[in-house]
């Protein structure tokens, strides 16, 4: 993206929200902080996301000023030769104007002294809510400030209000430089799935000692080759029983011959994460039982994507793949029919909990677990109450958000078999996940993590 299409974008972004603060409003976003990891060593550093969104600015110590009628302000880390020399080259707020669009820029150090200006004669200050730690405390300490010029004819807000439900429902919807963000992240994921499964079956062909590990060494070389930053999240590869364990992370852990293993893991891309899971064979060839649970969760994992469309309830994919896996778990004896009686009883109590304990997705975006509501909007008065199956907890229910054209989620049922009394031994200790991006679409969604195969069939041949 070049320059002028990056503030055309960002500016615009800071636009849609100054329209939305009110007469008098004003808003406040900070970017991450820095976070020490150890005795003289920090994490790396990851910006803010609603921060980066608004601006596309990814150096520490940073702060975003809107205003109501659209004024902009930046306050970053001032030029500084010494300390540029040991962490990097500074943007410097004498060049932010230009190179990002803003009104005006400030040194960060002159944070405190020009805020409680700002603040002065507005109505209502916005600022992400239990976001940042101690943020509360320092739009507090500013406000105080302002008070102390009362008698000067200053004026303190009368309200405070949280920005995210503005910044969550714009995020929601990707626009056209987002999906191709996202596309293109998802094509380097994929590209390390398939990395991973050729490198297990390889070692494993050259009775090598295959761990955990080497796979995750794969995928985070797959990663940076192409350009991604970093993973968007921690990722998990999970051998054998581990895959049972839904956050299971990368160990040292045997991959033996035989067994299954989840990889589950996603690059984050100029700031956009992926999120795919495939579950494959360590040595390339699905033994019976294992084909036969995979099929099923493939199969749970078609009637999600049919249910991904224009109108239909986020929720729907999730009670598609629920049935199907329910089913699926009748037939196979994972569930006793004389025990949880039928398809329909099994649902309603939730027996399928058993094995499947998660839903069947998510929002996708700049985190990997994105923000916005689930509920629609328009019908969040509409409450309802019911008793959870499962713990006997009263649940207050409200209607489900209707999937329409440019949100972003992912499509990820699973099926999970331990050990247990009644569930035929050949499926114990067996752990599936498929899990692919999409775009809801106008006519219904688009796959963009299907770089990697998905059949069974393609897998083996894949790994051969």
């Amino acid at each position: 993206m070049d320059a002028h299409t990056s503030h055309t974008l960002y500016a615009e972004r800071r636009a849609r929200v100054a329209a939305q603060l009110g007469p008098g409003g004003i808003a406040i976003v900070p970017t991450a902080l820095e976070r020490q990891r150890n005795r003289d060593s920090d994490f790396l550093f990851r910006h803010d996301s609603y921060f980066y969104y608004l601006t596309g600015f990814s150096e520490p110590n940073a702060w975003l000023v809107i205003t109501a009628e659209g004024e902009t302000t930046l306050f970053c880390q001032p030029k500084d030769l010494e300390r540029e020399i040991w962490d990097g080259i500074r943007l410097g707020p004498e060049a932010a104007p230009e190179h990002l669009g803003v009104s005006a820029a400030f040194a960060v150090t002159e944070l405190d002294q020009r805020l409680p200006r700002l603040l002065e004669n507005r109505h209502t200050v916005w600022y992400p809510f239990a976001t940042h730690k101690g943020l509360e405390g320092r739009i507090d300490g500013w406000l105080q400030s302002v008070r102390a010029r009362v008698r000067f004819g200053a004026l303190c807000p009368e309200s405070q209000r949280d920005l995210c439900g503005v910044l969550d429902e714009m995020r929601l919807f990707k626009d056209p430089f987002e999906r191709d963000t996202m596309r293109r992240a998802a094509q380097i994921s994929a590209g390390a799935h398939i990395r991973a499964m050729q490198r297990s079956a390889a070692m494993l062909r050259a009775g090598q000692d295959v761990r955990e590990y080497h796979l995750d060494a794969e995928l985070l070389h797959e990663f940076r080759q192409h350009g991604s930053q970093y993973p968007a999240y921690g990722s998990i590869v999970a051998a054998g029983a581990n895959a049972c364990v839904l956050h299971y992370r990368a160990d040292n852990a045997p991959i033996r011959d035989g067994e299954l293993v989840l990889i589950d893991a996603g690059c984050e891309l100029d700031g956009y994460a992926s999120d795919i899971t495939r579950t494959f064979p360590a040595n390339g060839r699905f033994s019976g039982p294992q084909r036969v649970l995979y099929d099923l969760v493939l199969a749970s994992q078609v009637a999600a994507i049919e249910a991904t469309r224009p109108g239909a309830r986020f929720v729907a994919p999730h009670e598609a793949a629920v049935r199907v896996l329910t089913q699926g778990m009748l037939d196979l004896g994972l569930l006793d029919k004389n025990q949880v009686g039928t398809l329909e009883d099994a649902i309603q109590h939730r027996h399928y909990f058993a094995h499947y304990m998660h839903r069947t997705g998510h929002w996708l975006g700049m985190d990997v677990h994105d923000c916005g509501s689930y509920v629609e909007p328009s019908e969040v008065g509409t409450v309802s109450e019911r008793q959870d199956a499962l713990s006997g907890e009263t649940i207050l229910d409200r209607p489900s958000r209707i999937l329409r054209p440019g949100m972003a989620l992912t499509i990820e049922p699973g099926l999970y078999v331990r050990p247990s009394d009644g569930v035929p031994r050949e499926f114990w200790n067996i752990g599936i996940r498929i899990e692919d991006d999409a775009f809801v679409t106008d006519t219904g969604c688009e796959l963009i993590s299907r770089g990697v195969p998905v059949q069974a069939d393609e897998i083996e041949a894949l790994m051969r």
